[in-house]
């Protein structure tokens, strides 16, 4: 693609973004989400949605009484589509998500009418003295993760003394007897609990192992160890675990240290603890080996047990469940392509060749799951069964809520291989988000990604703005902006960069 192409891309993303956020700021700022067709806000408490859909197959529901959602499955007899609001408030919980998620892709592309608009709220009108429950996870990537970012970026202190002042009132989750915390937390009286849907009152893997980004640029930035002591704790916890065939299950324990069951996913409670096991030592300056090495031996455990081929030649990584392979990729497991691509790059030729290999087949697969629908978009997870490859086999996993995984791999994959293909098919996706979920007050995810005329979930995802259109615009624009030699993403694509002094110096005994 020549210059002039990938420039007019890079204009067109900036564009979508506007126009989500225009819409967003008219008809819900200071709401956590955007209900483009009722145009109107979403106040619930968002804060379990994210890590929610990440268990196609489990119920769950929101602790609070304001808020949440439930999803049919394992334990419920209930057969929702995976994104309708049971509530639409939840007194005292946190507010303004959209705007937190969208402050640094506004800054990133240029958008500076609009950057200074969300930093006006955040001065002017974000509280954080509320008394609403909320998942520790979902504060950390959304509103730790956003403003760390933005202060990165800009240099502002309001944006680093809210990421500080959050952070404070997430430590009283980690008081446990591990030090692993708890799922929920009550950001007024510091109370926490395990999730109601989690197996004998555990914690989730993919919770308690994406906090480590965050945590160090914590400490860095208050000069109060604590943050660096916590994950560091979490650390040593699974170190110590015995690991059944070298996997990490998803559910722990918060009192024994113990697995609770032994369902290992890269997708839906497992994903980001991986990503955050490479992006720890890359954010180190490739500093912290031990890192490093969960990450290694990781990835070899998931390459002798999950990583699978079908009859029609697609990678994949299926699920295991006690020895029990399933055999079904979610759309939250298709950024498992670019964070391998990632973390080959400083491996050996030849592990670095085979792992950069890995990463582009899978990728391809989760391409796959988008061209296989009628719409161009994928399902919320797709299966290899009875004939079946790269589709959504129950109707519960048909829906598409605006999802940034595969867009993601194709950044990285362009990125560290500047192959074409991962552009092209970037474009299909943007042209598909125009066609069927844009609609006259801003984007919408849709219930069935296999009929050409979807209905809308009337939901526009924070992460929307935060990742899929960043992403997306990161695709097009020249490798020097937000470079991976200088930055690295958390999970909810905020740009955290490199440190250059070694954080865990500070914790060690």
């Amino acid at each position: 693609m020549d210059t002039a192409f990938s420039k007019s891309h890079v204009v067109c993303r900036a564009e979508m973004m506007k126009f989500a956020w225009d819409n967003y700021r008219h008809y819900a700022l200071g709401k956590n989400e955007l209900r483009p067709l009722s145009r109107n806000g979403h106040v619930g408490n968002m804060f379990v949605s994210k890590l929610q859909s990440r268990s196609i197959n489990r119920k769950r529901q929101d602790p609070s009484p304001g808020g949440g959602r439930l999803r049919g499955g394992v334990g419920g007899s209930e057969h929702f589509s995976g994104m309708e609001h049971i509530s639409p408030s939840a007194p005292g919980g946190l507010r303004g998500a959209t705007v937190i998620d969208a402050l640094d892709t506004l800054y990133i592309m240029e958008l500076e009418e609009e950057f200074q608009e969300a930093k006006q709220w955040v001065e002017k009108s974000f509280d954080l003295n509320v008394n609403g429950e909320a998942s520790l996870f979902e504060v950390n990537i959304r509103y730790i993760g956003g403003l760390l970012a933005a202060f990165y970026l800009t240099g502002e202190e309001v944006f680093k003394n809210k990421a500080l002042e959050l952070g404070e009132k997430l430590l009283p989750a980690f008081n446990t007897p591990t030090g692993i915390p708890r799922g929920v937390i009550n950001l007024g009286s510091g109370m926490s609990w395990s999730w109601g849907w989690a197996s004998a009152g555990s914690s989730i893997l993919a919770e308690f192992g994406t906090l480590h980004l965050e945590f160090l640029h914590l400490s860095e930035l208050s000069g109060n160890p604590v943050f660096a002591e916590k994950v560091m704790t979490i650390r040593r916890v699974l170190s110590r675990v015995e690991k059944p065939q070298g996997l990490y299950p998803n559910f722990l324990s918060p009192v024994t240290g113990s697995w609770v069951q032994h369902h290992v996913s890269i997708g839906g409670l497992g994903d980001s603890f991986y990503e955050y096991l490479i992006k720890s030592w890359l954010m180190s300056d490739k500093k912290d080996s031990e890192a490093k090495k969960m990450y290694d031996d990781a990835l070899e455990a998931i390459e002798k047990h999950l990583v699978k081929k079908s009859a029609g030649g697609l990678t994949y990584i299926a699920e295991w469940r006690g020895g029990i392979l399933d055999h079904k990729m979610g759309h939250l497991a298709c950024f498992s392509g670019g964070m391998i691509a990632l973390g080959a790059q400083q491996e050996p030729e030849e592990r670095r060749q085979r792992h950069m290999g890995l990463a582009a087949e899978i990728t391809s697969t989760c391409h796959e799951s988008y061209a296989r629908s009628e719409t161009g978009l994928g399902p919320e997870a797709f299966r290899f069964e009875a004939g079946s490859e790269a589709t959504a086999t129950r109707l519960s996993e048909r829906y598409y809520i605006l999802r940034p995984e595969v867009v993601e791999s194709y950044m990285y994959l362009w990125r560290l291989t500047h192959q074409p293909k991962y552009r092209l098919w970037g474009w299909q996706v943007v042209q598909a988000l125009e066609k069927h979920c844009r609609v006259e007050s801003g984007f919408s995810g849709i219930r069935d990604v296999y009929t050409t005329t979807p209905t809308h979930d009337n939901m526009q995802q924070s992460f929307f703005l935060a990742e899929t259109l960043k992403y997306l615009y990161l695709l097009f624009c020249e490798d020097d902006v937000l470079s991976l030699e200088d930055w690295v993403f958390n999970t909810e694509a905020h740009p955290l960069p490199i440190n250059h002094t070694d954080l865990r110096a500070a914790v060690q005994p």
